[in-house]
């Protein structure tokens, strides 16, 4: 095509060459559309243009609103539209189709992208893994893992081992997920953090407590730094075998190290203490929360709620309560409505009327309390 052709396309096109700030702007328009069904027009319409089919933010933020509210139709026009473009045969822009489509949990269309590929390689590979996982079709991971690695003449790496690790943790196959270990190790392929964050989870939570700590040991074996989250995933371990004494110092050393715990590692604390029976500690814990630049989160509420009730703090209970719709946390309507019965029949009649209106004047929320026990 000569140079004369070429400016007089452009000088006669009718498609306009949006410059980066008239991307911004329709990702703006995007992000602002509340109508979904304008939203997928308005997207398809924007994939006309190169610089916007490079934005993948936007791409994911579109799944996932539709995702929300289950139109998932409406997720299959608007990535099947991409399939016109000639960036499907590249394979990284196929790959985030499949990962969208897995992330929505529809796996039989991401399967027919990966399937439809002219030049698969070890990134559509790992899109395909991750998006059986996101689909919660944890049963054909170790089947692709076996089969298609040949096929595809690809060595799997890194974020493969990790995805088949997180399959058999999901079925609960924590055996065969600690065995991936050892054919990493043939295989070359160091593990990394999220790795064993991974197996110590599994491990911990499902009280196998013995098998956490081997996995721990290899870990530090590996020279490989444990985080918030590992260091959280013993925390439980430890609490969930009701060794409270040494969760506690297990808190210690996490804080002598410079961790910084979070309201995981408080929530842990507070579950501890609470199947202990224990009002004072559960409290100090709750406590330790705010002192420690932390919030309180939705299962902070559900476990401490029930707890102050049931041993008749119920002054406390109210500055809980108040905390709830200051912060405006979203908990069940029941929780706190067995507040208000609680004090009812406490005879605390000022407060549990207060409580009422609270709920009715939360306006991130408006719960629907009654004085029905009066």
């Amino acid at each position: 095509m000569s140079y004369l052709t070429r400016v007089l396309r452009r000088t006669f096109s009718t498609t306009p060459i949006p410059q980066p700030d008239s991307v911004r702007k329709f990702a703006d328009d995007l992000y602002k559309e509340r109508n979904l069904k304008r939203l997928v027009q308005k997207f398809k319409k924007s994939c006309e243009y190169d610089r916007f089919r490079t934005r993948s933010g936007i791409y994911e933020d579109t799944v996932r609103r539709l995702a929300s509210a289950g139109r998932f139709i409406w997720i299959e026009e608007i990535l099947e539209d991409q399939k016109k473009y000639k960036d499907i045969s590249k394979e990284g822009f196929a790959a985030r189709l499949i990962y969208l489509y897995g992330k929505s949990g529809m796996f039989e269309q991401a399967y027919k992208v990966f399937d439809e590929m002219p030049n698969r390689g070890l990134l559509s590979f790992n899109a395909l893994m991750g998006a059986c996982v996101n689909a919660k079709k944890f049963d054909k991971v170790n089947g692709f893992f076996k089969e298609l690695p040949e096929k595809l003449s690809i060595e799997p790496d890194l974020v493969s081992y990790n995805t088949v690790i997180k399959a058999f943790c999901e079925m609960g196959s924590l055996d065969s997920a600690s065995l991936m270990l050892d054919e990493m190790e043939k295989k070359g392929v160091e593990p990394d953090l999220i790795t064993f964050n991974t197996l110590l989870n599994e491990s911990f939570k499902n009280g196998r407590f013995v098998d956490g700590e081997k996995i721990w040991g290899k870990m530090v074996e590996k020279n490989v730094e444990p985080d918030i989250r590992s260091y959280n995933a013993k925390l439980l371990g430890l609490v969930t075998e009701k060794r409270m004494e040494e969760a506690l110092n297990f808190v210690e050393e996490m804080k002598s190290k410079g961790v910084k715990l979070d309201v995981f590692t408080f929530n842990y604390m507070i579950r501890g203490f609470v199947n202990e029976g224990k009002l004072e500690e559960a409290k100090e814990w709750y406590n330790q929360i705010g002192k420690n630049d932390c919030a309180p989160d939705k299962l902070t509420f559900a476990m401490l709620v029930p707890f102050l009730c049931e041993k008749g703090d119920l002054k406390f209970v109210i500055e809980v309560c108040k905390e709830i719709f200051g912060r405006k946390k979203l908990v069940g309507a029941a929780l706190l409505q067995r507040v208000v019965d609680e004090l009812v029949k406490a005879s605390m009649i000022e407060d549990a009327k207060e409580l009422v209106e609270l709920g009715k004047a939360n306006t991130f929320c408006r719960y629907k309390l009654n004085m029905a026990a009066e």
